[in-house]
C-alpha cells in the first residue's frame, strides 16, 4: 500500500481544517500598540513605509505568557521610546538597548526579549546587516553600569533614556498566593486554574491599563 496516496474518500475541493484563533483576555486589545518604522523592512518590501505595529499580544506570544515582568518590559520600552521620539515614529533597528543585570540574572532575559522585539536590538546572534547598513547585532548588552534597570539609546543622536519597573507599585491581589497553590496542585481542576489565571491577569491589567502612565510604576531618568 502506498501511504503517500491521498484518501480517495476526501474531496479535492474539501476545505482543510482551520486552526482555532488565539483567545486572549479582553484587556490585551485595550493596550495601545507601539508603532515603529523599520528601514530594513521597507527596503525588503516586508512593510509599506517600514511601519511595524506591535501589540501587547506579540510580546505575550514571544514570552509564552503574560505577567508583571512582560508588562513591565512593555511599559519601560514604550516609555523610553516616547521620550526619545516625542514628535516622530521611533526607528526600529536604530536603537541600542542595555540592561543593568546579567542576562541570566532574575527576569533580565525576559525583559531583554521584549525590548529586543520592539526595538530590533539584538545580541551576538542578531542580523549582521545589508550593504553595510541595518545591522542589529551587538545592540543588546547586559551587565552595564546603569542607574536604571534598562537604557535605550538612539544611534543617530546619542540621546539616552534610562527606565526602571517597580513591580511593587501595583499591589498583588490579596488571594493570589492561595489561588496559585490551588492551581499548581497536582489534583487542580479547571476551575482552580481559571480562578488563578483570572486573578493573575487582573494584576497585569492593572499595570497596563490603570497604571500605565504612573511614574511610580515606571521611573524615568533622562
Amino acid at each position: 500500500m502506498n501511504i503517500l496516496t491521498s484518501n480517495p474518500s476526501t474531496s479535492a475541493t474539501e476545505a482543510a481544517p482551520q486552526p482555532l484563533a488565539m483567545r486572549t483576555p479582553a484587556f490585551f486589545d485595550q493596550v495601545p500598540p507601539i508603532v515603529m518604522r523599520d528601514a530594513l523592512a521597507e527596503i525588503l518590501g516586508a512593510a509599506e513605509g517600514g511601519l511595524m505595529e506591535y501589540a501587547y499580544a506579540d510580546a505575550v506570544k514571544l514570552a509564552g505568557h503574560s505577567c508583571p515582568t512582560v508588562a513591565g518590559a512593555w511599559l519601560m520600552t514604550r516609555t523610553a521610546l516616547e521620550r526619545l521620539y516625542p514628535d516622530e515614529t521611533p526607528r526600529r533597528g536604530e536603537l541600542r538597548v542595555e540592561l543593568r543585570e546579567a542576562q541570566d540574572e532574575g527576569v533580565t532575559g525576559v525583559i531583554a526579549s521584549v525590548a529586543g522585539l520592539i526595538t530590533g536590538a539584538a545580541g551576538d546572534g542578531g542580523f549582521k546587516g545589508l550593504g553595510g547598513r541595518h545591522g542589529r547585532r551587538g545592540l543588546l548588552e547586559f551587565g552595564r553600569p546603569l542607574r536604571g534597570q534598562m537604557r535605550i539609546t538612539r544611534l543617530d543622536t546619542g540621546k539616552s533614556v534610562e527606565v526602571s519597573h517597580n513591580g511593587q507599585a501595583v499591589a498583588r491581589p490579596p488571594a493570589l498566593g492561595a489561588l496559585a497553590q490551588g492551581a499548581l496542585a497536582a489534583d487542580a481542576d479547571a476551575a482552580a486554574r481559571e480562578a488563578f489565571g483570572s486573578a493573575w491577569q487582573g494584576w497585569v491589567r492593572a499595570m497596563l491599563i490603570d497604571h500605565a502612565d504612573d511614574p511610580v510604576l515606571i521611573a524615568v531618568e533622562d
